[in-house]
Order: structure tokens, then C-alpha cells, then sequence
């Protein structure tokens, strides 16, 4: 049995997510201000998992790590934002104990765990499969995607990633790192939209006025 709590964190309101599968939980990009909540609603932890690297998903990693002395996850590409001058001068630097590299799956404690990597809105960008959910974080929103107007983003990246995502042949609730839930079926009926936006000059703008 699966259950899923979350709660948008910060002025981003990015959504930090607690997966508790036979009594046992994951923490999903705990952002600014999430540990207390975090603390307060978990029972058993036993991992923390990134999308990707930025501040809003990641502040309260260290912290969260540490009190539960738990390892953290975070896709390769994105490690260097965990520090305070990568992004943010005053983020808390995190350090993982887990470099996830591209596609990847783990068996954490028993629950099967899958990284998939999106790159785009950042080099380590993924989502992350749990069961019949899909935790996008900031590749994938209801009816958007991700920025790629930030430093080290990438409109080419995203677009490749984009025709990937149209190759997934199964469905899934999506679990955003911003707003509401969707589906990948309901997304993939999107994307090329988002595909044909991609090759317009100023793509790294018009991608990127929608979402974080």
C-alpha cells in the first residue's frame, strides 16, 4: 500500500512530497521550510530523493538528511547547485550520498525506486517513478513545463527530453513539482505544442514565463 502526502513550501510553493510505502518513507525535494513538516509527518524515513538541483527543491535536504541520518539522492548533473554559491549565496549547502546517473533504478529498503533523466530545465532534471506515480519536478507540470531560461538550462535538451517523454507507452498519476496533479497520458498530449515552441527563436523566454 502507497500513500502520498504533500505541500507546496516557500514563496515558490514547490511541492515537497512525503511517499510512505508499507510504513516506510520517502522525502521528495524537500524546499525551503520543510523540514518541520517533514518531522511532523513522517514515521519510519528512510531516503530523500532530489528531481533535480535547484534551491527551492533542495534547501532543506541537509537538514532533513542529518535528523533522520538518512542517505540523500540527487541526480549527478545537478550537484554543484547544492552549494551556497551555485545558486543562491545564503542555500545550505547539502552533499548526497547517492550521485544518480541518467536512467537509474534503486531498491531502497525494499520499495523499487526509478530515476528517469530529463534534461532541459537543468542538466540533472528527472523524475522519479514510485509505484503508479510519477514525481516530475520541474520537467512536467498540467499543461506546462519546465523553464529553460535559466543559467545551464537548455532549450535543445529539453526538446530531445520532451520526445522521450512521448515514448513513455504506460500511464501514471504526475505528482509536479508546482501546482496540481496531471497524467502522462494528458501531458503527452501537449508536448508538441511544447515541441513546435522549442524551435522559436526566443524559446529560452516563452518556455520559461509559465513555471519554475
Amino acid at each position: 500500500m502507497m500513500t502520498i502526502k504533500a505541500q507546496p513550501m516557500g514563496i515558490y510553493q514547490t511541492n515537497c512530497y512525503i511517499v510512505t510505502v508499507d510504513g516506510k518513507d520517502l522525502i521528495i525535494d524537500p524546499g525551503v521550510g520543510a523540514a518541520p513538516w517533514v518531522k511532523a509527518n513522517v514515521t519510519n524515513p528512510v531516503a530523500v530523493l532530489n528531481t533535480h538541483g535547484h534551491f527551492d527543491h533542495v534547501w532543506s535536504n541537509q537538514e532533513v538528511k542529518e535528523h533522520f541520518n538518512i542517505p540523500l539522492y540527487t541526480p549527478k548533473g545537478d550537484i554543484p547547485m547544492l552549494t551556497a554559491g551555485s545558486f543562491v549565496p545564503d542555500l545550505p549547502p547539502s552533499y548526497p550520498d547517492v550521485a544518480v546517473e541518467g536512467d537509474a533504478e534503486f531498491e531502497i529498503e525494499g520499495i523499487a525506486v526509478k530515476f528517469r533523466h530529463f534534461p532541459g530545465h537543468c542538466p540533472g532534471c528527472s523524475t522519479i517513478e514510485i509505484g503508479d506515480a510519477m514525481f516530475s519536478g520541474d520537467f512536467i507540470f498540467a499543461r506546462s513545463i519546465g523553464r529553460v531560461d535559466f543559467p545551464n538550462s537548455s532549450p535543445t535538451e529539453m526538446k530531445k527530453s520532451l520526445k522521450r517523454f512521448l515514448e513513455i507507452d504506460y500511464d501514471r498519476t504526475v505528482y509536479p513539482g508546482h501546482g496540481g496533479t496531471t497524467t502522462i497520458r494528458a501531458e503527452q498530449r501537449n508536448v508538441p505544442y511544447w515541441r513546435c515552441r522549442s524551435e522559436a527563436p526566443a524559446a529560452a523566454l516563452t518556455l520559461g514565463l509559465l513555471r519554475q
